[in-house]
């Protein structure tokens, strides 16, 4: 055969050969873009699930407790029960498999710590007259040995140990009572105890026509009679119990009320605590009345909980109060009546396979904010103390109550303004709330916990807390002595479940402390948390140098929308003035962090944080109601970044460094983000920005350096005015500074930011720069700035030879060559836990709770 090229001249065949080559390489580059799309795709949609979508747990899934509950989307529940089937064997024959009962709603809790393996499960769906479908397909995942295990009992234990007799709702103080009394008066609770009682005492609702309209009230005084009888046993605070309650029972039902979920919880708690409190006062006629208004409570809302609740990221209201009322209210009259029996088990099953946290945090920081912590602390310590009790089983074992003090004492310090991250941040709140506090105190005496005893100590509202206070008079349980912040506290935290960590020069003198706290949440951006992945807030002594800024004026507003929850109210980045969405989807991660006692770092990715537009019904409807929309001008939709990565450093004592690794799949504007109390002095030429706190006597030098051309901007006005109108919370109405560092439009770049805080008259230094390097006082910074080179990043201290290297595979530690197991892989030289050593991390995994 003749070979067809021979028939060409040389020249030709070599403009062919040049072609094929051409070909081959673009097959070669569309490969590997391939390659890199399909890497960036892996990155999941979400890394928890708003609403259930999937069966929980799969293989690809992260188990955070053992035994892992089993949750199904509502979707599969196609009739009036499931059954689940759970077992080691993929055949569900061996002898160890469970099959459940057939339960009403979508979960199930095996109540019994599940070996190490493999384990494979199912689900079917069964009629009311027993007719069963089908199974689902079998899924498989796996028990490993690092999984926190906590078990709980089975629902008939708890049922079982309900007591018979009323009260029930604070049955697990009656074993205190009697010595409690006899001590009282010498209690620091008795006086304010007297004071709040004689305060409802005074209260006449006889003279209200619509007692219903004051139930919040009732509730309150309900609560401080409660107290002062169950202490003092004397008649008159059950008869002023009886005697409210007999006007609601003269009265009209007001459906507003009863439509409210906060009022309506309300309401079942007052008329379940005074049934219980005043049983035999009542008569017969008036027993049945209170129990058919609770029933018309629990009969309103159960249809929309069940089903729902065990299959939703996190309801705020529910969790925070509805829970608990609708418990107290249940297990006061669950022997008479289903639907009270079926609440009191759904909620036990529920509060096990999802609470405290969601049922996927355990760092014990509060995931929702740290400010609506306080809208939670009550039903945090009731209903482990109540299952405590009657289970015979500590629920206060659940690994998030054991990390729950240190999450108190480092995300909201006694005397200083909180973390910054979620609703509420604002510096109205000077120091912690006093639920807060009294939440450390319970904590305190029930575990023993040193950080919630210190806490508690310096940050002692609690005294005026009277929610708590039954507790603190009848339990009969001290305050361990607070000596002091335990000797081994650590200098920096790392909340890995909810995506925080918060680094401090010197947490036991707060006056002096450099506070950094650092966010890139996978619970993303919605519900009472902020757009603000890879977002940080910066404090001296207690005080603002760089935080957050907006007020809470109400959910909905045109501020809440462009502003306080806007990423462009946050310590982060705008690409091309787009922001983060309000979604679940909008998630950052923080995949590495050190802890030394010289450098304190964390690496956050929030690559897939601008991800477009919320999907949520109540954002949609929120953004029409005030004649707005999520567009480009509002700082909403898609962008083409890809790469977000922000690691930051404590610098200790005084000094943070910021760097930015950027990337996008076209050339986009950056804009760079800072905001502060007191108006920036800007240097454009040298990229330099001063703050000053004068009557706090603190300064604070910022200095940026990136390849690309940049201008900065400051104002101190919002996109949309707060309606100071309709303050309520003592707001501070004082403008905030915001700047913007606008970076000229690339596809990659990166910024080196170095922050100098000095106080009580001392100088920032002058950072000296040669090429990529930079010496800020006895540290050496080297930075790769050049986006076309890998990423790379040497911190040295010249004089303790503390070391931070990224991108070297060979760096120089403590005057010796580290060789690193993976090149791009995060390195420490550093005194950790008291002993110099070095430590390498790459990037930690996602722990993911939704479909792959």
């Amino acid at each position: 055969m003749v070979n067809p090229e021979h028939t060409y001249t040389p020249i030709v065949i070599i403009k062919r050969r040049i072609e094929d080559m051409k070909k081959l390489l673009t097959v070669l580059l569309v490969c590997c873009l391939t390659l890199i799309r399909s890497a960036y795709a892996s990155c999941p949609g979400q890394i928890h699930e708003n609403v259930r979508e999937t069966p929980f747990p799969q293989k690809h899934n992260t188990l955070y407790i053992n035994p892992s509950p089993l949750l199904v989307p509502l979707e599969m529940k196609q009739s009036d029960y499931l059954q689940f089937n759970l077992s080691q064997d993929k055949r569900f024959e061996s002898a160890g498999s469970i099959l459940s009962e057939k339960t009403p709603w979508c979960m199930f809790n095996p109540h019994r710590i599940l070996e190490n393996g493999t384990w494979y499960w199912r689900v079917r769906s069964i009629s009311r007259s027993g007719e069963a479908m089908p199974w689902s397909e079998t899924y498989t995942f796996t028990v490993t040995e690092d999984v926190p295990e906590f078990v709980t009992p089975t629902f008939d234990v708890f049922l079982n140990n309900i007591p018979k007799e009323h009260a029930r709702i604070y049955c697990f103080l009656r074993d205190s009572l009697d010595n409690a009394r006899k001590a009282m008066r010498q209690h620091p609770d008795f006086e304010p105890m007297i004071a709040e009682s004689r305060e409802a005492l005074a209260m006449d609702y006889r003279t209200d026509r619509n007692p219903y309209s004051k139930v919040s009230l009732m509730y309150t005084h309900t609560d401080y009679l409660n107290t002062a009888y169950t202490m003092f046993q004397r008649n008159v605070y059950a008869e002023k119990m009886v005697q409210n309650v007999r006007c609601l029972l003269t009265a009209e039902i007001d459906q507003k009320v009863i439509g409210n979920d906060f009022k309506a919880g309300e309401l079942a708690y007052l008329l379940a605590c005074t049934y219980e409190t005043c049983y035999e006062r009542f008569t017969e006629r008036e027993r049945i009345q209170i129990e058919e208004i609770i029933l018309t409570v629990l009969n309103r809302y159960l249809p929309h909980i069940i089903n729902k609740e065990e299959v939703h990221i996190f309801d705020n209201h529910f969790w925070q109060f509805t829970f608990r009322h609708l418990l107290q209210a249940s297990i006061a009259i669950y022997d008479k009546y289903p639907q009270a029996r079926e609440y009191l088990e759904y909620s036990y099953e529920l509060w096990t396979a999802r609470a405290p946290a969601s049922g996927f945090n355990r760092d014990g920081n509060w995931h929702n904010g740290t400010a609506y912590f306080s809208a939670n602390a009550i039903s945090l310590f009731y209903v482990p103390t109540l299952f405590s009790y009657l289970t015979g089983t500590d629920f206060m074992q659940h690994p998030w109550y054991k990390n729950a003090g240190i999450g108190l004492a480092y995300t909201w310090q006694p005397g200083s303004l909180s973390a910054g991250f979620g609703d509420g941040h604002e510096q109205m709140n000077p120091k912690p709330l006093r639920i807060r506090s009294a939440f450390a105190d319970l904590m305190a005496r029930t575990t023993g916990d040193p950080y919630a005893a210190w806490y508690s100590s310096i940050n002692d509202r609690y005294k005026d807390e009277s929610e708590t206070r039954l507790y603190r008079l009848a339990s009969g349980k001290k305050r361990p002595e607070a000596t002091g912040l335990p000797a081994d506290a650590p200098k920096a935290v790392w909340f890995k479940d909810s995506g925080e960590m918060i680094a401090n020069s010197n947490l036991k003198d707060g006056k002096r402390n450099l506070s950094l706290s650092f966010h890139s949440s996978p619970y993303g951006s919605g519900s009472h948390t902020h757009s603000n992945q890879n977002a940080f807030n910066l404090h001296y002594g207690g005080k603002a140098i760089y935080r957050a800024v907006g007020h809470y004026m109400n959910f909905k507003d045109a501020h809440n929308l462009l502003d306080y929850r806007n990423t462009r109210g946050q310590n982060t980045l705008l690409v091309n003035g787009i922001g983060q969405p309000f979604s679940i989807r909008a998630y950052g991660y923080i995949t590495r962090m050190f802890n030394g006692e010289h450098i304190s770092y964390a690496l956050g990715d929030a690559s897939n944080a601008y991800c477009g537009i919320s999907e949520y019904p109540m954002w949609i409807n929120n953004f029409k109601s005030e004649q707005l929309e999520q567009s480009v001008e509002n700082g909403f939709g898609s962008t083409p970044l890809k790469k977000y990565r922000r690691h930051i450093f404590l610098l200790h004592p005084d000094k943070v460094v910021v760097y930015d690794e950027l990337e996008a799949d076209k050339a986009v504007r950056w804009d760079w983000l800072l905001h502060s109390p007191v108006k920036f002095s800007i240097d454009e030429t040298t990229r330099t920005l001063v703050t000053r706190n004068t009557e706090d006597n603190f300064s604070s030098v910022a200095q940026l350096f990136s390849e690309q051309a940049c201008s900065i901007s400051q104002t101190d006005r919002y996109n949309a005015e707060p309606n100071e109108k309709i303050a309520v919370r003592g707001e501070d109405f004082s403008r905030p500074w915001s700047l913007t560092a606008s970076f000229a439009p690339c596809k990659k770049t990166r910024i080196l930011t170095i922050i100098q805080v000095e106080a009580d008259g001392k100088q920032a230094v002058e950072i000296i720069r040669t090429g990529n390097s930079f010496q800020c006082g006895d540290w050496t910074i080297e930075a790769e700035l050049d986006a076309k080179r890998p990423t790379a990043l040497y911190i040295r201290n010249i004089r303790n030879r503390a070391t931070f290297s990224l991108g070297k595979k060979n760096p120089e530690m403590n005057g010796k060559i580290y060789q690193c197991r993976k090149a791009d892989a995060s390195v420490l030289y550093d005194r950790i836990d008291g002993e110099w050593k070095t430590q390498e991390m790459d990037d930690r995994e996602m722990q993911i709770t939704g479909k792959k």
